[in-house]
C-alpha cells in the first residue's frame, strides 16, 4: 500500500487504515452508518455545526474496500432502497411570460420542512436534465414562486475538492485551501421550469440569492462563506445568465472525474464561473480565520 490516499479530501495513512479494521472488527454487527459515525469521532471529523462527516467517511471505507484493503459487514439495507428513490411528479404547467418588471409578485424562498425539500427534489428530478442527486455535505435549497406558483429551483453546496482555474485565480497553497475551502459555495442546481418565459428571470433569480445566500448560510451552518462558484456544461448552455449577473468566467474543466487518486475522463466540458461575495476575499480565503 501507498503511504498516503487522498480521498475525498483527506489523506489516509497505514495507521488510518489499521484503526479502520479495528473500528470495522468492534461495531462490525452495528452496520455500515454505526462504523462511518465510529471513525469520524476518533478523527473528530466534523462539519462546522457539529455532525459527523459520515456520507465522505464511507466514500473512503467503499474506496479502500475496493482497494482489498478492509473488508465491510454486508449492507444493512439496499443500495437501491426504494425509500431513497425520488419519484417524479407532475407540475401544473402555469404559463408565464413578458418580463420581470411585468411580475411583482416573484418571491425567492429558503426551504425548511421536510416536506419542502422533498417537493425540491422531486421538481428537480423531473424537470432538470441532471435529474436529482444526494447532496453530500451542506446545502441550501430555494424555489421562486409567482402568484404562489413554482417557477424555478435553485440549490447551493459545497464547493468542488479540485479545481485548477479557481485555485489559480485565488492565489492559495495546499494548506490554504485546505483550511478555507468551506468558505465557497457551489451552484449545484438551477433550473427554470420550461413553461415560464419571462426575459431576465434567471439573472433576476441569481441576483435575489447572491444577496442572500452568506447570511442563510452563516445562520444555518454558523459558517461565513466569501466566494461562489458554477460549472455551465458548453454542450448545453452559453452562461448568459451568469454573465448578465456579473459573475466572472475563469475558463473550463478539463472533462474528468475524480474517483479516489484517479480522475477517469467523461469527456463534459464546464465553463468555470464565481462570484465574490466581498471585496477582501483573496485575503480571508488564504487567512486562517
Amino acid at each position: 500500500m501507498e503511504s498516503k490516499w487522498k480521498i475525498r479530501g483527506r489523506e489516509i495513512s497505514a495507521e488510518d487504515v489499521k484503526t479502520i479494521r479495528e473500528m470495522i472488527a468492534k461495531h462490525y454487527n452495528k452496520g455500515r452508518k454505526h462504523i462511518s459515525r465510529e471513525i469520524c469521532h476518533c478523527w473528530k471529523w466534523y462539519q462546522s455545526i457539529g455532525h459527523t462527516k459520515d456520507r465522505a467517511c464511507r466514500d473512503i471505507l467503499l474506496f479502500l474496500e475496493k482497494e482489498g484493503l478492509i473488508k465491510l459487514p454486508p449492507r444493512m439495507c439496499s443500495s437501491n432502497n426504494k425509500n431513497r428513490k425520488v419519484e417524479k411528479i407532475e407540475l401544473e404547467e402555469v404559463h408565464f411570460d413578458g418580463t420581470v418588471k411585468d411580475h411583482r409578485s416573484i418571491e425567492l424562498r429558503l426551504l425548511s420542512k421536510k416536506e419542502e425539500y422533498k417537493f425540491w427534489n422531486r421538481v428537480i428530478e423531473s424537470y432538470h436534465y441532471q435529474g436529482h442527486q444526494v447532496i453530500v455535505g451542506q446545502s441550501l435549497k430555494y424555489m421562486a414562486y409567482i402568484e404562489d406558483k413554482p417557477v424555478a429551483c435553485i440549490g447551493w453546496g459545497s464547493s468542488a475538492w479540485s479545481l485548477a482555474s479557481r485555485d489559480k485565480w485565488i492565489g492559495w497553497n495546499k494548506e490554504e485551501k485546505d483550511r478555507n475551502l468551506a468558505k465557497v459555495v457551489n451552484n449545484i442546481r438551477f433550473l427554470i421550469l420550461p413553461w415560464v418565459q419571462i426575459k431576465y428571470l434567471a439573472s433576476h433569480l441569481l441576483l435575489l440569492s447572491i444577496r442572500r445566500i452568506g447570511e442563510d448560510w452563516q445562520q444555518q451552518f454558523g459558517n461565513q462563506i466569501y466566494l461562489l462558484e458554477t460549472f455551465v456544461e458548453q454542450e448545453r448552455f452559453k452562461g448568459t445568465c451568469y454573465r448578465a449577473s456579473n459573475w466572472q468566467y475563469l475558463g473550463y474543466t478539463k472533462g474528468s472525474a475524480k474517483r479516489g487518486n484517479a480522475h477517469n475522463y467523461h469527456g463534459n466540458i464546464k465553463d468555470v464561473y464565481v462570484y465574490p461575495l466581498c471585496k477582501d476575499f483573496r485575503k480571508k480565503l488564504k487567512g486562517g480565520v
